[in-house]
């Protein structure tokens, strides 16, 4: 592999590597914040109508008799599922004949109710406020809340493909530095709208440069890390996912106003937009788009911060050239992202990858997403869900290293669609128990869990194997256009009710990894011109 070798005599994996990754953290930890942030800025907290009984004390101070706020409820609001008081009804008149317990009441549903058309009132013990308490996206207007997230998932996929495109043209670190500033801006945005609609226009935007911080990052790694080490590379970035999701759920506990819980996920990016300045471009890049001397340049100080400055004169523009060049000139015949469906091995792991991360992406959303029906605590539950991840994340290259990525791929694939088949099949009534299990909801959680443990490996498996199997021209389109497009074309239905991903039998179709990338092995399959597919 010829730019291997280049990154060979530039120090292979040394201090500028451990710099990079270092640099890399704060983004990747606080990405997790703003995907999952919902949990917390738009948790649904208990609600039911206003009344003047109960929300007005000179309503209150004309009722005769000595009456409590539980007998106001009960003549006031008619009872919901389970007995507790219905969130979107209340009585027209209070049903005083409720409190007779000698008499013969008339039934609720008899006695005339009408919606909430004074407004809701809320428990704020759990958060003093969300958008959805603070926008009344409850009841009739409960549907808004998935067509925020929605739309989210449609910036995802707007995201994956532009930036995709733009990367390749314009450079992986001026994208990640434009995307970072972006998601400061749009979030910072956010906690001054006064509108639903508003806020979801720029969560689209958030969306949107988030997807190029995700690709972007991955493949500055991929790009400037040796082969043998990249799985090892690879694996500490999907930890800095985990971590990410744990601080969400410590800070969710801290900050229980999601204006105050946006701003501390939003501010750190205005720092990172400075940071990352510092990083070089992908030296890869630059020589794949006809710019070897600035490549050039950029392998020269990263073998400066590495220690090797003789190499800054064995590596010379003549080696260089000559190193890359059948790399340069196969690159130069296929640029179009076209050439993902004309050839044919490059169609096929297309359409093999988009169907394991359709699976994959759609199952992962609709777990993640929907904490509060999974338990009580979500605070605790989102703790649990990123150590769990991070705990499966850090055996990723050790998997990689005995199994391979393709079993690795699909062997827990299968086991994380098992496990929310499992999810879906435990009983939701609390009254129906076993002997066994008399907890139903602890079950469905450890269940959850475990899946979640297995989307942390196959999202890990998928950042080091997918750029495998592509070459640099295509490498981040390919990153967009698999792993972001099908999250956002099932999202309305994966909120409620997560499909199962299993994929087993298109699988074993891609090719087994090899020591160097497929795109450059000389076994790898070769175009009609006769040179290799990179």
């Amino acid at each position: 592999m010829a730019f291997a070798e280049l990154l060979d005599r530039a120090g292979g994996v040394g201090l500028f590597q451990a710099l990079q990754v270092f640099t890399l953290f704060l983004p990747s930890v606080l990405v997790p914040s703003h995907m999952l942030i919902e949990n917390f800025s738009a948790a649904v907290p208990s609600h039911r109508c206003w009344v003047p009984l109960l929300d007005n004390s000179t309503a209150q101070a004309g009722v005769p008799g000595a009456l409590g706020p539980k007998d106001f409820l009960t003549v006031s609001i008619p009872p919901g599922p389970n007995n507790e008081p219905h969130r979107c009804r209340r009585f027209r008149q209070p049903q005083w004949q409720l409190l007779d317990p000698n008499g013969t009441a008339t039934n609720w549903s008899e006695a005339a109710t009408e919606p909430c058309v004074d407004g809701w009132v809320y428990d704020r013990s759990t958060f003093t406020s969300t958008f959805v308490s603070e926008w009344d996206l409850v009841c009739d207007h409960k549907g808004l809340k998935p067509i925020g997230q929605s739309l989210y998932m449609t910036g995802l996929l707007i995201g994956s493909f532009s930036w995709g495109l733009l990367s390749n043209r314009f450079g992986r670190k001026w994208i990640l530095n434009l995307c970072c500033l972006q998601v400061a801006l749009a979030n910072i945005g956010m906690i001054f709208v006064s509108h639903f609609f508003i806020y979801c226009g720029l969560r689209v935007l958030s969306a949107f440069a988030i997807s190029g911080i995700i690709m972007t990052s991955g493949m500055l790694l991929v790009e400037w890390t040796t082969t043998r080490r990249r799985a090892v590379t690879m694996t500490i970035l999907g930890c800095f996912y985990g971590l990410g999701q744990m601080a969400l759920g410590a800070l969710a506990f801290t900050l229980r106003d999601w204006r105050t819980l946006q701003v501390a996920v939003s501010t750190p990016f205005f720092a990172i937009f400075l940071i990352c300045w510092w990083l070089p471009e992908s030296a890869r890049w630059l020589i794949i788009t006809g710019k070897p001397e600035q490549g050039l340049q950029e392998l020269h100080k990263v073998a400066k911060i590495n220690g090797h400055k003789e190499a800054t004169k064995s590596l010379t523009i003549e080696v260089l050239m000559s190193s890359m060049e059948e790399e340069m000139t196969s690159a130069k015949g296929r640029r179009s992202v076209l050439e993902l469906f004309l050839v044919p091995t490059l169609r096929w792991r297309t359409c093999i990858m988009s169907l394991v991360c359709f699976s994959q992406v759609t199952s992962y959303y609709g777990l993640v997403l929907d904490l509060q029906n999974l338990g009580n605590d979500i605070f605790l539950l989102q703790v649990l869900f990123g150590a769990v991840d991070l705990l499966a994340r850090s055996i990723t290259a050790f998997l990689l290293s005995f199994l391979g990525r393709r079993t690795t791929l699909a062997s827990f694939q299968a086991m994380a669609g098992l496990s929310i088949l499992a999810n879906k099949l435990v009983p939701q009534d609390p009254t129906v128990t076993l002997f066994l299990c008399p907890d139903w909801q602890t079950l469905r959680t450890v269940f959850a869990v475990l899946g979640k443990g297995c989307f942390g490996i196959i999202f890990s498996c998928v950042s080091v194997y997918k750029p495998e199997l592509y070459p640099t021209s295509l490498r981040t389109f390919c990153s967009g256009e698999i792993l972001q497009e099908p999250s956002a074309r099932p999202r309305a239905a994966l909120v409620k009710c997560p499909p199962s991903p299993r994929l087993l039998p298109t699988v074993p179709s891609l090719p087994q990894e090899s020591p160097e990338s497929p795109c450059n092995n000389p076994r790898a399959p070769r175009a009609t011109d006769g040179k290799p597919v990179v």
